[in-house]
């Protein structure tokens, strides 16, 4: 029989290697899906976005050819490039064309922003707070969930409004990488919990009326669903900044819950959710700066998608 500081030993090395391994596998689920999109998803491309074998080359074709005739635009000349404009757009060439010049043209009014950033020069954005997180979890649908945590745990002194929509921005450019998220799309949860003056007064209509106009006209992803949750009375002086540049289709996609899960609970599943929101996951115990190292590895991809937009005049 073990005696018990032996049994206490081996049941502390137990509980050590239990939580070892907890992390290891907490930790190899900050990656992103480069493989190719799954055969369910490939059916979801065929029947949402007319996504067949002979319908990607004929637009392919036809978006190269308005490429060419415009010639306003650098970019790069690859399948997969311009397939991320094709996709949200139904492959409708003039219709991708259309985003990347609006695109484009955003990035030249908004250099200070989207200009040129890169994980690595702003490090301390994802590291030192925890503002925007990305669960490890996808929904029932198999959609990203991005989570921006726009209450208490946002200090305006430590990462400003311009830098968050920046990092945001990184994060949408580097879920490019996956085609499962390209066709499926992604579900925004914006949580408002312990919103205070602090947070209302950083969140100017000139922050709002941008990052609607990138969401809305200039994003090259199909966003889902956007779920606001446990927003305090206060958030009424801050919604009507944000409502008036909510065009129809987004409003259609929005959705308030209050505290109320059981609401959220009708567009996502229990089973894919932290306990944060009535979920049957853990609660949450990561944050971006556990996504980071996965942004680092973007690098070059990010680098990459900064050196598109307007032709440079000479």
């Amino acid at each position: 029989m073990l005696k018990a500081s032996s049994m206490s030993k081996q049941m502390k090395s137990m509980d050590d290697c239990g939580r070892s391994m907890s992390f290891k596998a907490l930790k190899a689920a900050f990656s992103l899906d480069t493989s190719p999109m799954s055969q369910e998803a490939a059916a979801i491309a065929e029947r949402e976005l007319r996504e067949t074998p002979e319908q990607v080359q004929k637009s392919l074709a036809e978006l190269r050819q308005l490429l060419k005739e415009n010639d306003t635009l650098t970019y790069k000349d690859t399948d997969e490039y311009l397939m991320i404009f094709l996709r949200p757009n139904k492959f409708y060439a003039q219709s991708a064309y259309d985003l990347m010049v609006r695109l484009a043209t955003f990035k030249a009014k908004n250099q200070k922003i989207v200009g040129n950033p890169l994980p690595t020069e702003e490090k301390k954005l994802f590291t030192d707070n925890s503002v925007v997180n990305v669960l490890v979890d996808r929904d029932h649908k198999n959609r990203r969930i991005l989570i921006l945590s726009m209450g208490s745990a946002w200090d305006p002194k430590r990462m400003t409004s311009e830098e968050l929509f920046k990092v945001l921005y990184m994060i949408q450019v580097a879920s490019l990488v996956e085609e499962e998220t390209q066709v499926r799309g992604v579900v925004i949860i914006i949580d408002f919990h312990g919103l205070s003056t602090k947070q209302v007064m950083a969140m100017s209509p000139s922050f709002a009326m941008t990052l609607l106009l990138y969401i809305q006209e200039s994003m090259p992803l199909r966003l889902k669903e956007v779920h606001i949750v446990r927003q305090p009375f206060l958030f009424n002086m801050v919604w009507p900044m944000f409502k008036q540049f909510v065009g129809d289709k987004l409003k259609n996609r929005l959705f308030f819950h209050g505290t109320k899960m059981s609401s959220l609970h009708k567009h996502l599943d229990v089973n894919t959710l932290p306990e944060d929101y009535g979920g049957k996951k853990p609660k949450l115990n990561y944050s971006s700066a556990d996504w980071y190292p996965v942004m680092s590895d973007l690098q070059n991809h990010i680098a990459d998608w900064n050196t598109y937009g307007l032709k440079t005049k000479n």
